[in-house]
């Protein structure tokens, strides 16, 4: 099993029932506090191991460390890559992913996602250096916002299982808010406003991957598209998210007539790009453990923006 520990030390200001209570308030999930529970040694009250049943005062200093409980995610392929790192500290990893590269590996290609790349980063810093009697190193690949392979931009990755638990319940919740943007056929108008896209999209039939607008059977979805720029073939937009559908602006464009060039799923036209055009710019989150709030942004890639 992995040995990765996150140690979290708190400065209590106030009165508390019990430890557990505290950490609740700070969002610790179910899974963290049944480890806590089972595992006195990983909480320490004013330097002396305690359960969660125990009071807090103010003035009390709380030592919580987190151990990993999954199999490492070396036995992938830590590949050597020149990563893009947008933020980073002890729990949050922020990476601008370029287009092209897939999350997780796939078939035929086993080392060029960007699980790989983390690992080989991580590799390089020497945080896999210590590893555990089966072998497995220290780090679990937890991709929070998963990005289209073709897909560029900010892409956050958790470093540990409590800000995992805590930023997949941000993603269900909507609190993690995301900013795209997109280059789309045709010279829509340069209004400077706002434009809603209301409409469901579910599977198209025949196939597993292929989505499409579907009034019928399809889940609710809503995507804001605002007009940066435009030329006679092509439109910048700049697009927000009020559902996480998959493919959800590249099937609402096309549904609107301004469909993404060099998407070889919904309009293969390759003549002035060779992947989809669409990229993560803008990302707002809070740290799951401190709360602070994170704004990051990331700029168009030049390939993107040469066809404006």
């Amino acid at each position: 099993m992995s040995q990765n520990i996150r140690q979290i030390r708190y400065e209590i200001s106030k009165d508390y029932t019990t430890i557990k209570h505290f950490l609740r308030e700070r969002r610790y999930p179910r899974a963290v506090l049944m480890q806590l529970k089972n595992s006195e040694s990983q909480v320490l009250l004013n330097t002396l191991p305690a359960s969660l049943w125990k009071p807090l005062h103010g003035g009390d200093r709380l030592e919580i460390s987190i151990r990993e409980q999954k199999e490492s995610s070396l036995q992938l392929v830590p590949v050597a890559a020149n990563l893009d790192i947008v933020y980073e500290d002890e729990d949050v990893l922020v990476v601008n992913k370029p287009g092209g590269m897939s999350i997780h590996p796939s078939f035929n290609h086993y080392e060029d996602s960007l699980a790989n790349a983390v690992l080989g980063y991580y590799g390089r810093k020497g945080l896999e250096s210590s590893t555990s009697e089966d072998g497995g190193g220290s780090f679990v690949f937890r991709c929070i916002n998963r990005l289209d392979k073709e897909t560029s931009g900010l892409t956050i990755v958790a470093k540990n299982m409590l800000s995992a638990a805590i930023l997949g319940v941000d993603v269900k919740n909507r609190q993690i808010h995301r900013e795209y943007r997109a280059i789309v056929e045709g010279a829509l108008p340069d209004d400077k406003m706002w434009h809603k896209i209301d409409a469901p999209i579910g599977r198209m039939p025949g196939s597993a991957l292929m989505r499409q607008v579907d009034f019928r059977h399809g889940k609710p979805a809503v995507t804001w598209y605002q007009v940066l720029e435009t030329s006679e073939k092509y439109s910048l937009l700049k697009l927000r998210l009020e559902s996480g559908r998959t493919h959800q602006i590249r099937v609402h464009m096309k549904y609107i007539g301004h469909p993404l060039p060099g998407d070889y799923l919904y309009n293969p036209v390759f003549q002035d790009i060779k992947r989809v055009p669409l990229h993560s710019s803008r990302l707002e989150f809070t740290q799951p453990v401190t709360g602070e709030k994170i704004v990051l942004e990331c700029p168009v890639p030049e390939e993107l923006c040469l066809i404006i």
